[in-house]
């Protein structure tokens, strides 16, 4: 999905001076370049913060969140049809498996980030509209004794088949969400659900809102995952849930070889004959590459002040779901 570009410099400058000071204290002065002129210190620990990966590319921060934008800029008319020839369809097994682990009750809010083409929204729709009917035919079998036509009036008069729960898109790139919006209109949803233009990294929405937080295939694209992390926790309601599902690391050696063949050899050429772009499945690649470990992504979590967190790999870990709580 689509991911956030990076922060305003008003934001980055917040994060990065956070970073190099402690206590009034500049910290990193230690090491080889220790005797140095402080001038000559500095203006390396600044390069140093300022660079990023885009991919196996390295960068200027400032620069990644346009070189994203620009790759599902490019991708987002063909990414539904290249997700399934990418992972032979087994992406809606993984969106399914993420659903389950949700299980929304009736009223769940739920804020779905980098969730351009709806797959999420639309199987959480899918989900509670089912549940609240079967909840409403338990309802109606347990009164034997009403008539039809009571029994009709009660299907007529109920207004929310959602029972009152909402979800909210929420997609940096505007020609993503144009995509989600024309899928929802073509498989007929509209009700309960919302398509907002945001930055994960600055979320446009109030402090303790929604019940859930969602982010499939999208995180590893954000500038500064810390700081979409700590959004994912200030939006979240108290008790509220953190679920990422995302690339991993494999964990068996010979299903590493072969997805990594797979993945640097196929996965680019499917790119250029279906999507006529390679150089942006060539990124996107390279980007599961660079992301960390389950371990090392669980850490992050907690970092951002979640609790209980754990995940599962699925598929010998091409993926994984990472879970955690705002308590």
């Amino acid at each position: 999905m689509a991911a956030p570009k990076s922060c305003v410099l008003w934001s980055y400058c917040g994060r990065g001076w956070s970073r190099a000071m402690r206590g009034g204290q500049l910290l990193g002065l230690r090491s080889s370049w220790s005797g140095a002129p402080l001038n000559a210190r500095l203006l390396s620990q600044e390069k140093r913060a300022t660079e990023t990966h885009f991919g196996f590319e390295t960068v200027p921060e400032e620069e990644k969140g346009g070189k994203v934008y620009q790759v599902f800029e490019s991708v987002a008319k063909k990414y539904d049809v290249m997700n399934d020839m990418m992972s032979l369809g087994i992406h809606r097994v993984w969106k399914d498996l993420l659903l389950w682990k949700m299980r929304p009750l009736p009223g769940t809010q739920l804020l779905d980030v980098a969730g351009g083409t709806g797959d999420i929204a639309f199987r959480f729709l899918n989900y509670v509209q089912s549940h609240h009917q079967n909840k409403q035919k338990r309802q109606l079998r347990a009164q034997q004794n009403l008539s039809w036509e009571e029994i009709a009036k009660k299907y007529q008069n109920e207004e929310d088949s959602l029972g009152g729960s909402r979800v909210v898109v929420c997609d940096i790139n505007k020609e993503m969400l144009k995509v989600g919006k024309q899928k929802a209109l073509a498989q007929g949803y509209r009700a309960g659900l919302a398509w907002v233009l945001g930055d994960a990294e600055e979320l446009p929405f109030d402090d303790d809102k929604f019940d859930i937080y969602t982010i499939a295939f999208g995180i590893r694209n954000v500038t500064h995952i810390d700081q979409a992390l700590q959004e994912a926790h200030r939006v979240l309601k108290p008790g509220g849930r953190f679920l990422c599902l995302e690339f991993s690391q494999v964990n068996n050696p010979l299903i590493s070889r072969l997805y990594d063949l797979y993945s640097f050899q196929v996965i680019p050429v499917l790119g250029e004959v279906i999507a006529g772009d390679w150089k942006s499945y060539q990124y996107l690649v390279e980007s599961i590459r660079r992301f960390p470990s389950q371990e090392e992504f669980k850490e992050m979590i907690e970092d951002a002040r979640f609790h209980k967190v754990t995940y599962e790999s699925l598929t010998s870990g091409i993926v994984a779901i990472h879970s955690g709580f705002k308590l």
